[in-house]
């Protein structure tokens, strides 16, 4: 069993390789990769501005964040958010995690702070060298890097207008999220998710205590100030979701539910295998859907 672990994280963070390998094959044009010294750690992105961008009007920024294995090519292969950058004129950015393979200390422990400080610089550095809309500054991830997502919305609410998360590892404690504001949140999870279960605790590959999700997002609306009971949305074949509505300024959550679905990026432009993700389901987009739900948020 602890080969069977190792292997598949191995294979994991191997196929996330070669999917970033195969991203940085395309058009360099308008892509580049950049480093940035925090905290005594030397940090890596990948940033891509749209064509479009002349730096004579603000645009929007979007942070999205690669799981546990993956890489910033990975996600944003996976994504496909530069397509949306390049329909509709905003900046993205995928910053990288650390180690081998790459991760995010997204759990609360000590060096969690440097992710934050990581994240927060890098904000920092784009607006300085480009023309950000300093109100609409959006981030999403996934697996450990919608953990990353819940961790920055606890810390960074003064900076993130919205937040999004697909299959989230959820381990950052509640009582150090103390946000200045709350929130908006959209989120995507498998109910045969087989890294980051549904209904919590360890899996196969991961032996940590992932929260139930439907009540951890529910916990998140009643921290957002929501009402108890969400609207139901219409569904999408074997996608159904809830809306919680009635919060404090407006910070909506919404939350998609995946009918055996597994841990991949809904509608992803690539895919890992089945056998080690679970069902990656074509049915919806998560990428349009996470910017339909980001357009309806700015800072005050």
């Amino acid at each position: 069993m602890k080969f069977f672990h190792v292997f598949l994280i191995g294979l994991l963070g191997w196929l996330s390789f070669g999917m970033g390998t195969a991203a940085n094959a395309g058009s360099e044009l308008a892509r580049r990769n950049g480093t940035l010294t925090v905290d005594g750690e030397v940090r890596q992105y990948l940033l891509y501005v749209p064509k479009s961008y002349r730096g004579d009007q603000p645009v929007p920024l979007v942070i999205s964040i690669h799981g546990y294995g993956g890489s910033p090519s990975q996600q944003q292969k996976e994504s496909g958010w530069n397509d949306l950058a390049d329909q509709y004129g905003f900046i993205v950015v995928y910053p990288s995690g650390t180690g081998t393979p790459k991760h995010w200390r997204a759990s609360g422990t000590e060096d969690s702070y440097k992710e934050i400080d990581f994240i927060s610089a890098l904000i920092d550095k784009l607006e300085a060298d480009y023309s950000i809309d300093a109100t609409r500054i959006y981030v999403n991830g996934h697996s450990n890097g919608g953990g990353m997502t819940f961790m920055l919305a606890c810390t960074l609410s003064d900076r993130i207008a919205a937040a999004g998360a697909v299959s989230g590892g959820y381990l950052y404690p509640w009582q150090d999220c103390n946000p200045t504001r709350p929130v908006p949140l959209i989120a995507f999870h498998g109910t045969a998710d087989p890294v980051v279960p549904y209904t919590g605790g360890p899996s196969r590959l991961f032996h940590y205590p992932f929260p139930d999700i439907p009540t951890f997002m529910a916990r998140y609306a009643q921290s957002n100030g929501c009402q108890t009971t969400p609207q139901t949305l219409p569904a999408i074949q074997e996608v159904s979701g809830v809306e919680y509505t009635g919060c404090s300024q407006n910070a909506s959550v919404i939350f998609y539910t995946i009918d055996g679905g597994g841990h991949g990026w809904p509608g992803g432009r690539t895919r890992l295998p089945e056998f080690v993700v679970g069902k990656t389901t074509l049915s919806i987009d998560a990428t349009q859907m996470l910017w339909d739900f980001f357009t309806r948020y700015s800072l005050k």
